[in-house]
């Protein structure tokens, strides 16, 4: 579809004093009557129904639970497919609230959601439980106080909470791989490291490498590890396995890598990590 094209900008939608712009929408069933880009970041959930999305030159069905994470010079229209109902969520954004929490937070999230290079942007597919979180964060968004601070918290928590790292896939992506990041939530996979991703996947090393980072957002062996690691922590918080046999069950032998691995993915050791967790517990109380 080609349709005539124009620039929104964000100062349009924004009153004086705020950050960002929330929306909650039933998407037409007619045809669009122009393609936009922006200056501005956009989230858009799909809460409901069915609706087409032309993105880049690209036409796409979207479904409950897609989450589109679209860039300024991302260009897109919307039409919903007839008979279901399609509504939304969307926030907006202005770019410098992007770069501040790329700059500061790069280590976590550079190259991934909103940062990941492509010709289209990044699309996933929340389901069950995180499909609720997004639903949740998004209604608590739209009676908060539209300040820098609330979305910036927002943002951050949709990034590192309501999106498990591991789970993080491109809906887009090819089936082999979406396939072998399935397999690799196996402990029999995850163990081998490396090794047992590139096994499941069954392609070489260069083209598993070059589209995870397309589709993942990073390597493939920084993908195994997030894995890795969130075991380790569920070992830590749920048993009294020392640390030598959590880390063996994860798969790794060197314990100074584990170590190094699960601060910084988690801020913190392995063994403050779990003394945290069992004074969170102990002060719960009698159920």
């Amino acid at each position: 579809m080609r349709l005539p094209q124009k620039l929104f900008r964000i100062d349009t939608y924004l009153a004086a004093g705020e950050a960002f712009h929330f929306t909650r929408k039933d998407v037409p069933e007619t045809p669009p009557l122009l393609e936009h880009d922006h200056d501005f970041f956009e989230l858009m959930l799909v809460e409901q129904g069915q609706l087409h999305h032309w993105i880049n030159g690209v036409e796409e069905v979207l479904e409950p639970g897609h989450m589109v994470f679209l860039r300024p010079a991302d260009r897109h229209a919307l039409q919903a497919v007839s008979g279901s109902g399609a509504r939304i969520f969307n926030v907006a954004f202005r770019p410098d609230t992007a770069d501040h929490l790329v700059d500061r937070y790069g280590d976590e999230i550079g190259g991934r959601f909103f940062w990941q290079s492509g010709a289209l942007p990044v699309t996933l597919r929340l389901r069950g439980p995180q499909r609720e979180r997004a639903v949740n964060a998004m209604l608590t968004l739209r009676t908060s106080h539209r300040s820098l601070a609330r979305i910036e918290h927002f943002l951050l928590s949709v990034m590192t909470h309501v999106l498990d790292a591991a789970d993080v896939v491109d809906d887009r992506a090819p089936a082999w791989l979406l396939a072998a990041c399935r397999a690799t939530r196996e402990p029999r996979v995850f163990r081998r490291g490396v090794d047992g991703f590139l096994t499941a996947a069954g392609r070489s090393q260069e083209h598993v490498c070059r589209q995870a980072r397309r589709y993942l957002g990073m390597s493939p062996t920084q993908y195994v590890n997030r894995i890795r690691i969130q075991h380790a922590a569920m070992l830590l918080a749920g048993t009294d396995r020392g640390l030598p046999d959590v880390a063996a069950d994860c798969g790794f032998e060197n314990l100074s890598y584990f170590h190094r691995l699960f601060r910084e993915q988690y801020g913190t050791t392995p063994r403050g990590y779990r003394m945290r967790h069992r004074q969170d517990r102990a002060g719960q109380g009698p159920i």
